[in-house]
This record gives structure tokens, C-alpha cells and sequence, in this order.
């Protein structure tokens, strides 16, 4: 695919780590110009206090062979992705053919070890805005472009694709809107030719994950020492992958509404991580997880 998307004007709101990361350098692996969207800058971090920036993930995309882009958004004020619209429609002729969502920022806020009345009601309202209002306001404000034109993919990143509980009710009923967010906006999608999916990765190997085991992308499989399941997961590039193969399928739209994971559509479209691996989150889980 490494010129497949080579016309492609791509958003990742939420570039700057993790998933997002990921999904930007595939699709500039593909070719793709992608504007690289979040809070962290090289001269300004977001209250997540990490070190990872937009810029660095701009250069993750040219270094991959596409264009990237990074433009400092805060999702979650309207104003700003406002200005983010009007500056693609002013710099692309009103192209844009993909939408990330994957705003998140949700880890610091979220109590695994309290019951939802326990759990600080500040945090867990704070959670929700940022993992569902930001989507809500990205999408209200980017998909005219794609309607305009009568072709484009929304993607909404989510943790799973079953009804399972998520482990605590702040962070499940987050993740499970964002599911339900894609459904909506394909039924109002329906007839424009704009398709809108939910995708989840698996085990992800997010850079505060690798901090986490104590380890690097290098040696990563050391962290299995301390948690055999961190064996089955995935670097942010696999479920990168899976945005790079929707977004050249010209087929994508028989997917609409649907919640697919990085697992499955490796099956569907062949890809591996890029160390060649091709995990399966949901297999694993289902024989070694579900019934414990």
C-alpha cells in the first residue's frame, strides 16, 4: 500500500500518541497527507503531561512517505476545530477524505478501583467529554466536507467491539457510546456516501504502556515476565494498518455502522504488525479471558 492513498487528505484527531500515532504514520506509509491534530506541542503540553507531540508525529508521517501536518486543536472547544475545517477546506479545495476520532486523554481520570458511586463524579463527567463531546464536535464540524464531495470514512476509535463490561462504569459507558456514535452517523450518513465505523485495537502497546512494563518497543516482550496476556498485544502500527486498508477499500461502505477491531480486518485484508506478527486479541481473549 505504499502509494495507495498517495491523493488522500487524512484527519487524526488525537495524533499525538498511541493509536493515534499509529494510524497517522500508516497512513503516511500509504501516502496519505495527514493533518496530525492534539494539544501536546513541542512548546506547550496538554494536562497529560507527556512527552509526545503532534510534531513528532508530523515527522513519524513524512518519514513514512506522506505530508504531515501538525496543527495544535483542542477537540473539545468548537471554535477551534472550526478554524481546523476552514483552514482544509482553504488548503486541500474542500478535499477530505478521512476522519479519525481518536480523542481520548481519559487514563488520568479513570478510577479502575471504585464503584461508580465511589468514583469522583468530576473525573468520570470530565472522562466523557473528552472521549465523546470531542468526537461529537470533530464530526459536526469536518463531515460537510466529506458530504460535500459524496465520499469519505469516519473512523471512531473505541476499547472493543462485543457488549462486554469494560471494568469500571465511567470508562465502559465512554467506550460504548463511541461505538454507538459511529452507528448514528452512518444512519444519517446513509446516502451520501460517507461511511462511519468504530475500530478497536487490541493489547495496545501505547508508549505509556511500554513505560508501564518497563520496556521499549525494542524489547517489548520482556513485559510478558510480569503480565503473560502482554504477550498477545500490539504496537500502535497494526491497528494503523487497519485505517490504511478501510481508507484505500472502495468497497469500505458494506462495513457502515459496524464495530470492527484491528484483528479482524487483518484477517479481512492480509496486513501484519510491522514485526510481522499478526496478533489476535479477540481469539486470545475469548479462550483465556472470558471465562476466568
Amino acid at each position: 500500500m505504499s502509494s495507495s492513498l498517495n491523493r488522500v487528505v487524512a484527519v487524526v484527531a488525537g495524533a499525538t500518541r498511541g493509536a493515534g500515532r499509529g494510524i497517522a504514520a500508516e497512513l503516511g506509509g500509504a501516502g496519505a497527507t495527514v493533518y496530525c491534530t492534539g494539544r501536546t506541542t513541542r512548546a506547550r503540553r496538554s494536562p497529560m503531561n507527556r512527552p509526545e507531540t503532534i510534531e513528532d508525529t508530523a515527522a513519524l508521517v513524512a518519514a513514512a512517505g506522506g505530508r504531515g501536518l501538525a496543527v495544535r486543536v483542542d477537540h473539545s472547544d468548537p471554535a477551534d476545530v472550526r478554524r481546523l475545517a476552514e483552514r482544509i477546506a482553504a488548503e486541500q479545495d474542500g478535499r477530505l477524505d478521512v476522519l479519525v476520532n481518536d480523542v481520548w486523554g481519559g487514563d488520568r481520570l479513570t478510577d479502575w478501583n471504585s464503584r461508580f458511586w465511589e468514583h469522583d463524579l468530576a473525573d468520570g463527567l470530565q472522562l466523557h467529554r473528552q472521549a465523546i463531546e470531542t468526537h461529537l464536535i470533530t464530526s459536526w464540524h469536518l463531515a460537510p466536507l466529506m458530504v460535500e464531495r459524496g465520499r469519505g470514512l469516519i473512523v471512531e476509535m473505541t476499547d472493543g467491539d462485543s457488549d462486554r463490561y469494560r471494568g469500571t462504569l465511567f470508562y465502559d459507558l465512554a467506550k460504548a457510546s463511541v461505538v454507538r456514535l459511529a452507528l448514528a452517523q452512518a444512519q444519517d450518513l446513509d446516502g451520501t456516501g460517507v461511511t462511519a465505523v468504530a475500530l478497536t485495537p487490541g493489547f495496545l502497546r501505547s508508549e505509556a504502556v511500554l513505560e508501564h512494563f518497563g520496556v521499549s518497543e525494542d524489547n517489548w516482550r520482556a513485559g510478558a515476565a510480569q503480565d503473560p496476556h502482554f504477550a498477545q498485544s500490539e504496537s500502535p502500527h497494526f491497528v494503523g494498518r487497519a485505517v490504511a486498508a478501510l481508507a484505500a477499500d472502495a468497497r469500505v461502505g458494506r462495513f457502515s455502522g459496524r464495530a470492527l477491531s484491528s484483528w479482524g480486518l487483518a484477517r479481512e485484508y492480509g496486513f501484519t504488525d510491522y514485526d510481522g506478527r499478526r496478533p489476535d486479541w479477540g481469539a486470545y481473549y475469548d479462550h483465556e479471558l472470558a471465562t476466568a
